[in-house]
């Protein structure tokens, strides 16, 4: 049976714009055809560096024991790849905090510019388009895996400010592409027709009649995602509100503006925004998101860990200061638990017209922009891999001696189809993809 394409069936259903956002993802296979096997990608990234004997496994294979920072994992060990000596090459202008969030997913040189950072010579933006981007373009050129947007950007509590710091993903040369850290902005350009916050209750009455005319063609299996669609709207708007009410709650006696009150509602964002996450991938609406939490040289103040000292201003103390880096190692184990988080909610949610779930489709990569925090290398750079698809042998930790993470992106992106010669900075893609990770 010959697949209908997104817009002819909508066409033939008589359906309205208003329902795009829940039948995308059951149009491309109409009321029988299986769907065909995804393949997604997650770039979550945390900054400041991490606290390297915290951090990497010993052992090299696939008999190694999770450090603490990394024990979230411990349920999903089998499903995870470590890489130890994976290195941000890139030289040129702008200090390593810059290089280190701009030269993340691009791995190619910033334009000359004039923010100043740290001592060393002020920079521009990137001079190259993120490999988010890349694969997302890539993937929107071909009509079995065209989606509605070709990535998304996740943030939670992003500066305002634009500068090389708080920029990680690009459309192009000198195009930055900010964050959405706000999820009911997200929740608009997921859902469009949402005006404000008060409409998000009407949304499903909208679109009732044309869900009706969906469910009488398409499958069982589809119209539990339909209702669990429906039931997932409803709950986030609920969530929102609440959230909402108890941010004011706790806000009232806070007189010194939104940062601080923002920073204290990261854990509840950072929920929600994966929450929204996962369901564009049962919507299909993209294949491709990046999850940036707050930004290169971040200052969060974690107190729902217990710590009041700002992030960054941590990692700068020494490795001899063994208070501060043992909460350094809760900060990124508290990043590690929403990797984690992020995993059990793919894990649990079967892929839409298929077999097994979406982490059987997706490889999550937890990134950061230094290797260390109080040195700013940009050597060993933060890659943990997790989940499946890509066709990547997972349950491993593996070591390489100072590669270029470029390789990392080109193995990537060969995963996808996209046959990439090289990617970003041409001179360090010598040796082509990372060729052990299948």
């Amino acid at each position: 049976m010959r697949q209908k394409t997104r817009r002819a069936f909508m066409r033939d259903l008589g359906l309205s714009a208003a329902a795009t956002p829940f039948v995308w993802g059951l149009a491309a296979r109409g009321s029988e055809a299986t769907a065909p096997r995804r393949q997604r990608l997650v770039i979550l990234f945390s900054p400041n560096g991490v606290v390297p004997w915290n951090f990497w496994p010993k052992e090299v294979g696939e008999q190694f024991t999770l450090p603490e920072i990394l024990t979230p994992l411990q349920p999903f060990q089998k499903r995870v790849l470590t890489l130890h000596g994976i290195c941000n090459r890139v030289r040129g202008d702008g200090d390593s905090h810059m290089r280190g969030m701009s030269c993340l997913l691009t791995g190619i040189e910033l334009f000359p510019g004039n923010i100043q950072g740290g001592s060393d010579t002020p920079a521009g933006w990137a001079s190259g388009i993120s490999i988010d981007h890349e694969i997302g373009s890539f993937l929107q050129g071909r009509e079995e895996t065209k989606t509605r947007f070709a990535s998304l950007e996740f943030g939670v509590v992003v500066p305002p400010r634009a500068d090389p710091w708080t920029r990680m993903v690009y459309a192009g040369p000198n195009k930055p592409i900010a964050p959405i850290d706000d999820p009911y902005q997200m929740l608009r350009k997921l859902y469009g027709r949402l005006q404000d916050q008060a409409s998000l209750s009407a949304i499903l009455d909208d679109v009732q009649e044309d869900l009706r005319k969906v469910r009488d063609v398409v499958s069982a299996a589809d119209r539990r995602v339909l209702e669990e669609n429906e039931t997932f709207v409803r709950e986030l708007e609920l969530e929102l509100r609440a959230a909402s009410q108890d941010q004011t709650q706790r806000q009232a006696p806070e007189l010194d503006g939104d940062v601080k009150n923002v920073n204290d509602n990261i854990p509840t964002l950072s929920r929600m925004q994966l929450d929204l996450l996962v369901n564009s991938f049962v919507n299909d609406f993209t294949r491709v998101a990046t999850v940036q939490y707050t930004n290169s040289v971040g200052q969060a103040r974690m107190r729902w860990l217990g710590i009041d000292e700002a992030h960054h201003e941590l990692s700068h103390n020494a490795d001899s200061d063994t208070a501060s880096q043992e909460k350094l190692t809760r900060i990124n184990q508290w990043f590690c638990q929403q990797l984690a988080y992020l995993l059990e909610k793919l894990a649990s949610t079967p892929e839409p017209g298929g077999e097994g779930t979406l982490l059987d489709n997706t490889v999550v990569v937890w990134t950061n922009e230094l290797g260390k925090g109080n040195s700013h290398t940009l050597d060993n750079i933060p890659f943990v891999l997790a989940g499946n698809g890509l066709g990547f042998r997972m349950g491993r930790s593996l070591k390489y001696d100072k590669v270029p993470h470029n390789r990392l992106w080109l193995a990537v992106a060969h995963a996808f189809g996209h046959r990439l010669e090289t990617f970003g900075k041409p001179e360090l893609c010598g040796g082509g993809p990372l060729h052990d990770l299948t």
